[in-house]
């Protein structure tokens, strides 16, 4: 019997850093040959086309990096 294990994707936090650069990581690319890859928001734009030849998922939480209005 084969199982299948199915994660969930977490969201990126501080220790989470970029390949690139070692800045903190908002962009995660899942790789078609099963890696990933973590850029921060100004890599994962500049690598955003040729990742998508490569990968099977890109999660971009690059939103975060906008600051909400204070209470």
């Amino acid at each position: 019997m084969t199982e299948q294990v199915i994660l969930e994707a977490t969201p990126l936090n501080a220790v989470d850093r970029c390949d690139r650069c070692g800045a903190q990581a908002y962009v995660r690319a899942v790789l078609l040959n099963g890696g990933e890859l973590l850029f921060c928001g100004h890599h994962g734009k500049e690598y955003a086309s040729g990742l998508k030849a490569v990968a099977k998922e890109i999660q971009d939480q690059t939103d975060r990096l906008v600051e909400s209005p204070a209470n």
